[in-house]
């Protein structure tokens, strides 16, 4: 059953999508502006900031995501809240194939690696969930599989 935070992000995110807008950018300036220090959480769980290249823009577009590791990757999901469609964030980051992330003070190159089903997804999306269960709110929430998406550093040559 759908948690009561997972029905009001779903709701906030389909009809006053603005509202999170805002928020995402107050929050990008904050843990900038901190180098990581604040702005790191959302809700009381971690979150780390995410910058792809825009399909179409061409530009840097930062998205603050939930903190969910396994081992030394980076675990995210599309969830746009439950709604029907993925988020831009993650068309833009499958469009580019990666981009940066930051975690705290520290700031990496990812590449991005969607999984199909499997036991690999399976586990990972055990493993979002625990770090944030509303991504089960979410998926109860829409008709689409919501992606789950590995985010691997980039070996510094």
């Amino acid at each position: 059953m759908a948690t009561i935070t997972g029905r009001m992000a779903n709701l906030v995110s389909r009809y006053v999508p603005g509202l999170g807008r805002y928020g995402t950018r107050r929050q990008v300036e904050q843990f900038r502006a901190s180098k990581g220090a604040k702005g790191n959480s959302f809700r009381g769980m971690p979150a780390f900031l995410l910058d792809v290249v825009g399909r179409s823009s061409g530009e840097p577009r930062p998205v603050m995501l939930m903190l969910v590791r396994r081992g030394d990757d980076l675990l995210v999901c599309g969830s746009n809240g439950g709604n029907p469609v993925a988020p831009n964030w993650y068309e833009n980051l499958m469009a580019a194939g990666g981009g940066h992330v930051e975690v705290g003070p520290d700031r990496w190159e990812v590449t991005a690696r969607e999984l199909d089903d499997g036991p690999e997804r399976d586990d990972c999306w055990q493993l979002l969930v625990a770090g944030y269960p509303d991504f089960a709110s979410y998926q109860e929430l829409t008709d689409r599989t919501l992606p789950v998406v590995v985010l691997e550093r980039v070996d510094e040559a």
